[in-house]
């Protein structure tokens, strides 16, 4: 099993970080993201993000807005991203300068990659996440 942990500083609010990285159904499109599809809500919700033919399927596993704590899992065995068995939970902590702490960590089984390769695609849509929570909370 492999593992990929992103811990990063904000310099913005934490519920404002917590409401972009913590709002399951606020995939945008745009980029490498062709179309996005959210059914259901709450803990069970199931959202689908296109990247043209290729679809990435999640399962909201679990969600604690007072602890600005969420869990979600990858469901779709045809899934583009070279794992399987795929987890992941975002944290946001408020610090007490007034910015946050995130964190953001999956596990999963390696699939048609090295693990090494598979651990830096994931590192990347973390800190990505991050990065656009970050613009958007001017953080």
């Amino acid at each position: 099993m492999a593992r990929v942990e992103v811990i990063e500083t904000v310099n913005a609010d934490a519920s404002a970080v917590w409401g972009n990285v913590g709002n399951f159904g606020g995939i945008e499109v745009g980029g490498p993201v062709t179309a996005f599809d959210l059914e259901g809500e709450g803990v069970g919700a199931v959202r689908t993000i296109s990247m043209g033919p290729a679809r990435i399927v999640e399962r909201l596993e679990a969600y604690d807005d007072a602890a600005m704590a969420l869990k979600y899992a990858i469901i779709n065995d045809d899934c583009p991203l070279p794992v399987s068995n795929y987890s992941a939970t975002i944290n946001v902590a408020a610090n007490a300068d007034g910015g946050c702490t995130v964190t953001w960590v999956g596990n999963f089984e390696p699939k048609g990659a090295p693990e090494e390769a598979a651990c830096e695609v994931v590192r990347g849509i973390y800190t990505g996440g991050i990065a656009r929570a970050r613009q958007a909370t001017g953080g």
